[in-house]
């Protein structure tokens, strides 16, 4: 049988941490809720060790994702889709700036090239990253997959502004930990 439904969920501990139109002002307290998420999601195993949110231009939170691609068996199911695709839903809409609001998408860690892709078509203005990609495959077995030589030049040259190294340290201690811990989810 074809299956002709995709359902992906979230933790049921996320609405604990997060709830949706919570302020989280700055860079530093948006990337700080992604960073989180990423290490509440290791301490629940309930995935892998990377969270994401998408704010709109007053700091208001509009979706939330964490790494859910084993316990969904779902190659795409990667905290910055999941935040994007939660967001989408809240808002009834593919481009989260279509009505010319500023959105911005906090990560733990920069985005892999699939996360990245869809960061042009989903909409934002503003991408705020945690720990760089070098960090993720270092400290982790996890492969970021190929992105262009200048990729935050690409973004910029597409409107959003890219913001690196907020709370690197605190992504970082997530990551080397569940690096530490071995594949448990």
């Amino acid at each position: 049988m074809l299956y002709a439904q995709v359902h992906l969920t979230l933790p049921a501990w996320i609405h604990e941490v997060a709830q949706v139109g919570q302020c989280h002002v700055g860079d530093a307290a948006q990337v700080e809720l992604a960073v989180q998420l990423s290490r509440l999601n290791v301490e629940h195993h309930s995935g892998g060790p990377f969270g994401a949110a998408v704010f709109d231009a007053a700091g208001r939170l509009l979706g939330v994702g964490v790494n859910r691609v084993v316990p969904q068996t779902c190659s795409v199911a990667h905290a910055e889709m999941m935040a994007f695709m939660t967001a989408q839903t809240r808002l009834q809409r593919f481009r989260l700036n279509e009505d010319g609001g500023r959105i911005t998408l906090a990560t733990s860690a920069q985005p892999c090239c699939m996360c990245y892709g869809a960061s042009f078509w989903a909409g934002i203005d503003t991408l705020l990253i945690g720990a760089r990609s070098e960090d993720v495959m270092s400290l982790t077995e996890f492969d970021e997959g190929p992105l262009p030589a200048d990729w935050v030049g690409e973004l910029e040259n597409r409107g959003i502004a890219v913001r690196r190294d907020i709370h690197r340290d605190a992504a970082c201690a997530v990551l080397r930990r569940f690096g530490e811990m071995g594949a448990f989810y």
